[in-house]
């Protein structure tokens, strides 16, 4: 019966996003940033829902910006889980535009794509970030730069946190993770790391019981004089903390 559940939940997903895509299209250019954060919200908690993903947060989200959010990363379903709780434009891998799908809703939703390796592509985007951050908007980054077991955390990158920097923006640090309903303990299906395959990693969600996303918020500070290094260094191990409790 599991794999009925799953196709029947791959079914209304795919539709859902289609959706979305309508909605983006047709709605998106004539609503306020406020009507199009609560649009998100609403269809992103929609999305879990048909996917028998439970949302649960701990912790107080922004209300406003200007605000970095920063967040440890595991999987293609981190961007809805964060935008489920509290939406926001978030600064991504390139590779991820490319998804079937889902690349075109998150684009559509205002992602902003950085191609790994090319060092000018990174400082326009430090820039660029810099710039939305004085306009008050809320960024969302992956420091770890790529996904990860879930088990421990990579070293973070340290160069766009010079955007939070430049513009005299608070960063917040967010603990993301996936875990058995009751239990508490990781749940494995959402990963997306190593030979997995997006294709594989939908289906082992679409597959899953019991299964809670969480996410819990830290308290947002300064760099209070530290480079974008030391900075980094300190949201990680605020991080790693906040993974703990």
């Amino acid at each position: 019966m599991k794999p009925l559940r799953a196709l029947w939940r791959g079914l209304r997903a795919t539709a859902h996003v289609v959706r979305g895509l309508w909605i983006i299209r047709t709605e998106f250019g004539r609503l306020t940033p406020a009507q199009t954060e609560r649009v998100v919200r609403e269809w992103t908690r929609r999305m879990l829902l048909i996917m028998g993903v439970e949302l649960v947060v701990h912790g107080t989200p922004p209300e406003q910006g200007p605000l970095l959010q920063v967040a440890n990363h595991m999987s293609w379903l981190d961007i809805l889980v964060m935008n489920a709780a509290r939406p926001s434009r978030f600064v991504s891998k390139a590779d991820a535009e490319r998804w079937p799908l889902l690349g075109s809703l998150i684009t559509g939703a205002g992602t902003l794509y950085l191609e790994r390796g090319n060092r000018r592509a990174a400082m326009r985007m430090v820039h660029h970030m810099a710039e939305r951050l004085t306009l008050g908007d809320i960024l969302t980054v992956f420091p770890e730069g790529t996904t990860g077991d879930g088990q421990a955390l990579l070293p973070f990158h340290a160069n766009l946190l010079q955007a939070a920097i430049a513009a005299r923006a608070p960063v917040l640090p967010i603990a993301l993770r996936f875990v058995r309903k009751g239990s508490g303990e990781p749940h494995p299906a959402p990963i997306f790391v190593g030979e997995t395959t997006l294709i594989g990693s939908i289906w082992a969600t679409l597959n899953a019981d019991g299964l809670q996303a969480v996410v819990r918020y830290g308290e947002p500070q300064h760099d209070q004089g530290r480079d974008r290094r030391v900075w980094a260094n300190d949201l990680r191990d605020e991080i790693a903390r906040l993974l703990t409790r």
